[in-house]
């Protein structure tokens, strides 16, 4: 898989490079050129311009850009009134033609020109982390971030993506992506990302798109165990005892990292989940659970709104508490209010166990008072759990779960 997954991002690499030439012309007129000008060369020429430019441009002028493509490079809703009109009148492929040209805004095939210079997609999601950075003081900018989300969602579809797996005799750049956008339990050295990597009862895989394949987009970690785990410690320990790959029965996926900023809101951990699990059932068949170690990012701020705290509650009690809040706090369309129960629980899986002191470092102390939480995928529940998760927003909880969070005795404010 390694060598196949080398391979295809040989073939459709590209970098970008900066042309350095030089242009009098503005960032708008070079936009308004390159929308009007249909050829393919001058055209690539042009996009490199804007790229170039917009690299080097101030945070303000960044600014002042997105709100050309807000004011200016948007819908125009007489054109669409017409042409809706007309294909009201006459449903046939010349006036549905152009109801869609009408309803497109020049901005997003603006952003799709950008895209035809090899290299770059990765410099539009950068610039939509620029916007998304933007949006809180810049609500308007917000219609432009819904056009290149449509396209983004088109362009990192499933179908473009390739799984590979990271091993200590990945590329060392790779090797140092993942210690930078690692954001759950924080890689402190090499030495650490060694022991996370390259002993046989470990595992690692990300997703790369072929236009940008030296960034990861998303990764997972795996500890493979004997058992299901109730603490990262355990896990991470530099003196553990390396569990030989036979001996194990459960995958353990205890972190999970998105890479790209520009990316968010385009959902890549429900398949990288699926995907890692098959290749690994396949790969290594005596496995027969399939589990997180995850954490409980909201749980200490949710009972301090509630002038509840996780400070000096004993294991029972803090177990309690967690698990009501992963199985009765929900937000005001009915579905959880910890993200990570959110992500989970939509992919199917179900709340198998919380436990306390399970992370005991300065973030999981303050995040969740150490608590952290175990979902299953079972294999053969996923789809009703998902389907009755997206229906009614049912928790999926297993006996025991349940049985903590009704002895809480805990009213939801």
């Amino acid at each position: 898989m390694s060598i196949l997954a080398d391979i295809l991002s040989t073939v459709f690499e590209r970098r970008y490079r900066r042309s350095g030439a030089q242009d009098s012309r503005s960032m708008t007129e070079l936009c308004t050129d390159l929308l009007g000008n249909p050829g393919e060369m001058s055209g690539g020429l042009l996009a490199r311009l804007i790229l170039d430019r917009y690299a080097d441009l101030s945070w303000d002028e960044k600014r002042a850009f997105f709100a050309f493509l807000t004011d200016h490079q948007g819908v125009d809703p007489g054109a669409v009134r017409a042409a809706l009109d007309a294909y009201e009148a006459q449903p046939d492929k010349a006036s549905y033609r152009t109801l869609m040209a009408a309803a497109e805004p020049p901005r997003q095939e603006l952003a799709r020109r950008l895209n035809r210079v090899p290299g770059a997609t990765g410099q539009l999601v950068r610039m939509r982390a620029d916007l998304l950075r933007m949006i809180p003081d810049n609500p308007e900018f917000a219609m432009l971030d819904l056009d290149l989300r449509h396209l983004f969602m088109s362009w990192f579809n499933r179908g473009f993506l390739v799984l590979r797996p990271i091993d200590w005799e990945s590329p060392a750049e790779i090797l140092e992506k993942i210690i930078a956008y690692e954001a759950v339990h924080a890689i402190d050295s090499w030495d650490d990302l060694r022991r996370r990597v390259q002993p046989e009862d470990r595992r690692c895989f990300a997703f790369f798109h072929p236009a940008m394949p030296s960034e990861p987009l998303i990764f997972v970690e795996v500890a493979l165990t004997s058992a299901i785990p109730g603490s990262v410690q355990g896990l991470l320990e530099s003196g553990r005892d390396i569990l030989p790959e036979q001996d194990a029965r459960t995958a353990t996926f205890y972190s999970i990292s998105n890479c790209q900023a520009g990316l968010a809101g385009i959902s890549f951990g429900n398949s990288l989940i699926k995907q890692v699990v098959a290749d690994l059932s396949q790969a290594l068949p005596n496995l027969s659970t399939f589990v997180t170690l995850s954490p409980i990012p909201g749980l200490a701020r949710w009972l301090a709104d509630r002038n509840e705290t996780l400070e000096g509650a004993d294991a029972t009690r803090a177990r309690q508490l967690a698990a009501h809040y992963l199985t009765q706090a929900k937000r005001g369309d009915g579905l959880p209010i910890d993200p990570v129960a959110r992500f989970h629980l939509g992919n199917g899986a179900r709340v198998e166990a919380v436990h306390a002191d399970a992370d005991t470092s300065e973030n999981g102390r303050r995040q969740s008072g150490g608590v952290m939480v175990n979902y299953l995928y079972d294999r053969d529940r996923i789809t009703q759990n998902h389907e009755k998760f997206a229906a009614s927003g049912t928790v999926a909880a297993s006996s025991t779960v349940r049985s903590l969070a009704a002895a809480a005795a805990f009213e939801d404010a």
